[in-house]
């Protein structure tokens, strides 16, 4: 599949928003790709850790993040699952849990009902390995400052507001991987 029939569906070529969304997408694609080479062991699915970086935040236009140009009515935290509808609708639904399960480090349906989070109770963790991976790499850049890659305490500070056991996993997987 090539992600870009996705994209190019629902985003215009060229306007702010597209480039935001395809410049994040592939700086979170390269970093996972970066990443899995140093880890052959695991023996990723190349491919798919590629089609599903490019396509984990093509929900954000539904949402209103006006920072980033995005100026539909739902609130920043539904991009995921939004996207996952949109990518499970054009017939990817494996490429569409990556999409619902990469906001933080994951969210569990009891934090989701303990902050009473504006999106369906259900567990949204990643669980494949190739899901906790572009999980991992997507947490080392912001759509807000594309090109500047965050250092582990960034991402530690930025994860903290999700709480320590999301900034646990995080730590797991530096670990486990590197950088």
């Amino acid at each position: 599949m090539n992600p870009f029939d996705i994209i190019n569906k629902y985003y215009k070529e060229g306007t702010e928003i597209y480039n935001i969304l395809v410049t994040h997408s592939n700086l979170v694609a390269e970093k996972a790709l970066e990443i899995a080479e140093k880890n052959p062991q695991e023996n990723f699915d190349l491919r798919f850790v590629y089609e599903a970086a490019m396509l984990h935040d093509v929900g954000i236009y539904l949402t209103s993040a006006p920072k980033i140009f995005c100026e539909g009515t739902f609130p920043y935290i539904c991009h995921g699952y939004l996207g996952s509808e949109i990518v499970s609708n054009e017939g990817f639904p494996s490429h569409a849990l990556v999409c619902e399960r990469h906001t933080g480090t994951g969210i569990a349906k009891a934090e989701i009902e303990r902050l009473k989070l504006p999106i369906p109770h259900r567990e949204m963790m990643p669980i494949s390995k190739e899901e906790q991976l572009i999980c991992y790499a997507d947490k080392f850049f912001s759509k807000t400052d594309l090109y500047t890659e965050k250092t582990n305490e960034q991402v530690r500070k930025s994860l903290s507001r999700f709480g320590e056991e999301s900034v646990r996993r995080f730590d797991i997987w530096l670990e486990k991987w590197g950088r």
